[in-house]
């Protein structure tokens, strides 16, 4: 049984839930598949050179990779589209660390997970795609259940995870600190990373919102991030970006109030589209945060919450929506009004951050940090997709070939919202099951295509 016979036994995939499921278990899985990967002999391939210098097309390969053995409580899923998230950027540039050392260590802790520690790691923190098979202990899914997958891979064998999974010791982000992820034709997951694809969706749709809208979730709406509420002032770093796109929606439909930061008019133009009316272009506006290297400038944060209260009849944010971090967080910590809450979940522009303390301590603000989503976060953002209440944001797509390319254009900022890769599928706009539910929202849908 090769790829292109599973591949076709999916496109033409009419049968009731209970007749796919005999025919998906009766297909043969392969014993290699095609993934992207980094090599473990080419870690060192950058040295010398500044991070944007540091080229994904050069790192990232499509290797043909053993098909691993599915173990107790997993599945073996069909990928037929993936997406790029910043993680992946970050392992094909070998930064802040190599993510071959998390292989290691997680390789280290039971037999099963030695699995994950190879020469090779395929990357890939979103999928869409179909069950091949599952482990044993699995009950809730069946060969050729239509999935989409979150990112959070648990073990929740200690205590500390049983009310939040996020902060179970064990925890970790699947494609980014495990191995065999999403951009590839198979994948390896939890049961209990899968959530039911969207069916107004197309496969590459689908693939898209996974993590950046569960980390949205999570560090707006839930609790355990800033626990957004009606008419709160939410200022959106990136707002047109893969995580800023669709915090901008989540404060739209929860009520509040977005105040969108880009930088451009084409992405301002673009927060306009989603229905957010106030916005500012920091670079049309010249905003400087750092007077050099070392220096931050206050004036800069001083006049930054001035146009902010500008927009908003004088209020400063209830909300700050972080994850640019060191070129951000100074000015993030000063806007937030008296008792607010800073929510950081990244630090693409640095990870050490420097910011004045008074402005904290002394107005009672919060700083809440926030790591992608536990499985009913991620399940909750997933309603709202399938619901059309929240849509994909993707922006163009590449061909598995292609990742590399892909990846450079996250890297680069010349992407909008998220930039996805065509696994299995052929061809885009296939895996729609639901014509009539995706005609009301196709001009959301397609918001940000060619962008």
């Amino acid at each position: 049984m090769s790829m292109k016979d599973i591949v076709e036994v999916i496109l033409a995939q009419t049968l009731r839930s209970d007749a796919r499921e005999v025919e998906f278990s009766a297909l043969s899985v392969p014993e290699t598949y095609r993934g992207v990967v980094v090599r473990k002999d080419e870690v060192e391939m950058f040295e010398g050179r500044a991070s944007r210098d540091k080229d994904p097309r050069e790192s990232l390969h499509v290797d043909e990779v053993a098909t691993p053995e599915i173990g107790p409580g997993e599945a073996l899923v069909a990928v037929m589209a993936s997406a790029v998230n910043y993680n992946t950027v970050w392992t094909s540039i070998f930064e802040p660390v190599s993510t071959f050392g998390f292989l290691e260590r997680y390789g280290r802790t039971s037999p099963l997970a030695r699995r994950h520690d190879q020469p090779y790691h395929v990357v890939g923190s979103d999928l869409a795609g179909v069950v091949l098979r599952t482990g044993p202990g699995v009950h809730a899914w069946s060969p050729g259940d239509e999935v989409v997958a979150h990112c959070l891979s648990v073990e929740l064998e200690r205590p500390e995870g049983h009310n939040d999974t996020m902060l179970d010791p064990e925890q970790r982000i699947w494609g980014f600190e495990t191995n065999f992820g999403g951009l590839a034709e198979l994948a390896l997951v939890k049961a209990n990373q899968l959530m039911p694809k969207p069916e107004h969706l197309s496969w590459e749709e689908a693939a898209a919102p996974g993590l950046v809208n569960s980390t949205a979730y999570r560090q707006l709406v839930s609790t355990n991030g800033a626990n957004m509420k009606q008419g709160d002032v939410v200022l959106i770093w990136g707002a047109s970006g893969g995580l800023g796109s669709y915090a901008t929606q989540l404060a739209l439909r929860g009520g509040a109030i977005p105040v969108c930061v880009v930088s451009s008019p084409a992405k301002a133009e673009i927060c306009r589209s989603l229905g957010a009316e106030l916005i500012i272009d920091r670079a049309a506006e010249g905003y400087r945060f750092w007077s050099d290297d070392e220096t931050p400038d206050p004036k800069e944060w001083q006049r930054f919450g001035k146009r902010i209260r500008s927009l908003t009849g004088g209020d400063d944010p209830d909300i700050v929506f972080e994850h640019p971090g060191r070129e951000t967080f100074g000015a993030s910590v000063y806007v937030a009004r008296r008792g607010g809450t800073i929510v950081t979940c990244a630090s693409t522009s640095g990870f050490l951050h420097s910011y004045d303390n008074r402005y904290l301590w002394m107005n009672l603000k919060r700083i809440v940090g926030s790591h992608f989503a536990n499985y009913r976060e991620a399940w909750e953002a997933n309603r709202l997709i399938a619901r059309g209440l929240i849509h994909p944001t993707l922006s163009r797509v590449y061909p598995l070939a292609e990742t590399g390319q892909a990846a450079h254009d996250v890297h680069r900022n010349t992407h909008q919202g998220k930039v996805g890769v065509l696994c299995l599928a052929p061809t885009e706009g296939l895996g729609v099951r639901d014509a009539t539910a995706r005609a009301r929202h196709l001009t959301a849908i397609n918001r940000f295509r060619g962008m």
